[in-house]
């Protein structure tokens, strides 16, 4: 329900941020950038990262849609809460164990990374960039779940295919910046 007294109780974040575009559409065109743009990450594993960062807050909206959305792109159903239960037995390639357990600790105990962390890391054959856009990916949706939580956003289990149907779209993100700002698609979308 709704934080706010100016929206109705089952608004969506959308709405919230079209209260201040200004302040959201760099929000938006960042989630654009990091999630869909050109990473040593598929746009599946990230969108999995999303979702994991989100479950390990106990956001269930943002948890729900990047869960639905990750397999959109063809992430097992099941997978997350395997996940959850221990990366370490979870059906994910190995090189992908560290990075679960590095983001993990992030959002969890963050000033208890050590060295140790990131050399596990880098031993998965991972490199800066990597390392960059996983630890952008957590802030991103550890930054997110508290908007969300602060807000006072929920929906329907349903509401999760809906949106996760729009973020896998050959536009992505961008459709959401579009329907911040009320721009059409550019012509032949």
């Amino acid at each position: 329900m709704s934080h706010f007294q100016g929206l109705p109780a089952d608004a969506r974040l959308l709405d919230v941020f079209k209260q201040y575009p200004r302040l959201f559409e760099p929000l938006l065109e960042y989630h654009q950038r990091l999630l869909r743009e050109d990473s040593p990450f598929t746009v599946a594993e990230r969108e999995l990262l999303a979702a994991y960062v989100s479950a390990v807050n106990a956001c269930r909206y943002c948890a729900g849609i990047h869960e639905a959305t990750a397999r959109r792109f063809g992430v097992d159903e099941h997978l997350l809460a395997r996940l959850l239960d221990d990366p370490a037995t979870a059906p994910v390639p190995d090189r992908m164990r560290p990075v679960f357990c590095y983001v993990r600790k992030l959002t969890e105990t963050p000033t208890k990374l050590t060295e140790a962390d990131v050399a596990a890391f880098f031993a998965a054959g991972w490199d800066d960039r990597a390392l960059h856009d996983a630890v952008a990916v957590c802030a991103l949706f550890n930054c997110m779940n508290r908007l969300v939580e602060g807000f006072g956003i929920s929906v329907t289990p349903e509401y999760f295919e809906v949106s996760s149907a729009r973020l896998a779209s050959d536009r992505g993100y961008a459709t959401l910046t579009e329907r911040l700002c009320s721009r059409p698609p550019p012509t032949g979308q």
